[in-house]
């Protein structure tokens, strides 16, 4: 485990925390392949595309991730950077653990500058360019895991949906009858 306090910028159209990956939308030994992608609405998926995108999550629910892990403990439990405190985590939950960050207690301006209950990632002008950084990158992490370069994260048009149209058993699970 290494423990970094401090980042570098990665030259071209190279990427990530070692700058070994294509940044977005780039592809190829040397990311000068531009490629767009070109998002579809779930519901017009075909059976064989919903049990692809399905098994691909399966698949980042079930391997852990090589790049990243999570912190189990604050800054102040670490000795202030000096024993890191981090764990495993799988593809799939590093996204739902990053998710989860971005909606919690925010920390500004110093130790006891707290402001509770305010959630940046989805009730400020953040909302848009955050998830769609987010979704960028996740849908990146599930191509290195699958090495399908052709995959994209559909998106779901739920404007004139009657209920949840995605909550469905071939999706992403049938609503609990309660």
């Amino acid at each position: 485990l290494v423990f970094y306090n401090r980042t570098c910028q990665c030259a071209g159209n190279f990427m990530g925390f070692n700058c070994a990956d294509c940044k977005f939308g780039y592809f190829g030994e040397n990311c000068n392949e531009r490629r767009e992608t070109l998002r579809r609405n779930i519901l017009h998926l075909t059976r064989s595309e919903r049990i692809r995108l399905v098994s691909y999550l399966n698949l980042a629910k079930q391997t852990v991730s090589r790049d990243y892990v999570v912190a189990t403990g604050t800054y102040r439990e670490m000795g202030n950077g000096s024993s890191p405190m981090f764990a495993d985590v799988s593809v799939y939950d590093v996204f739902v653990w990053m998710h989860y960050y971005v909606s919690r207690n925010a920390l500004l301006g110093g130790p006891g500058n707290v402001w509770p209950d305010v959630d940046f990632g989805h009730w400020a002008p953040a909302f848009s360019p955050w998830h769609r950084v987010y979704l960028l990158h996740w849908e990146h992490e599930i191509r290195k895991l699958t090495g399908d370069t052709s995959f994209s994260i559909p998106y779901w048009d739920w404007r004139d949906a009657q209920g949840c149209d995605v909550c469905t058993d071939d999706l992403m699970g049938a609503r609990s009858r309660q």
